[in-house]
């Protein structure tokens, strides 16, 4: 199966969809912050492996406390996994802080920046 394939984008949706679910109504860990969502999966063509990319809305601690809570969870989750997604292997989870949402929010807050110096330079003329 190839990384890319239709089945392996399938799958990856699938476990999205589950570890979702699973982090935001099952574990009851008190260090996994509230906000947590899975931005993405990534499962390995051969089922073993899966990085599960992780957003946290909260600062550098809230972020560090969530990936420890989620790692000690780790084989409670892998077997409600198991349980709820029928694949030949349960792939071995690997939790990935995403840090796209806070890059994208400081880009937006640069670029409104450029541009209200800009339309204060255009005044100023």
């Amino acid at each position: 199966m190839r990384k890319n394939s239709i089945k392996n984008t399938r799958i990856n949706g699938e476990v999205l969809r589950e570890l979702s679910r699973i982090i935001s109504r099952e574990i009851k860990d008190p260090r996994i912050a509230p906000m947590t969502s899975v931005v993405s999966v990534e499962v390995a063509p051969d089922l073993k492996t899966a990085k599960a990319y992780i957003s946290v809305l909260g600062d550098a601690e809230a972020q560090s406390a969530t990936l420890a809570g989620l790692k000690s969870a780790e084989g409670y989750i892998r077997r409600a996994l198991a349980s709820s997604v029928n694949l030949r292997n349960t792939p071995e989870i690997q939790f990935v802080m995403d840090q796209s949402i806070e890059y994208g929010v400081r880009m937006n807050h640069l670029i409104e920046e450029v541009n209200k110096d800009l339309k204060e330079d255009d005044a100023d003329e």
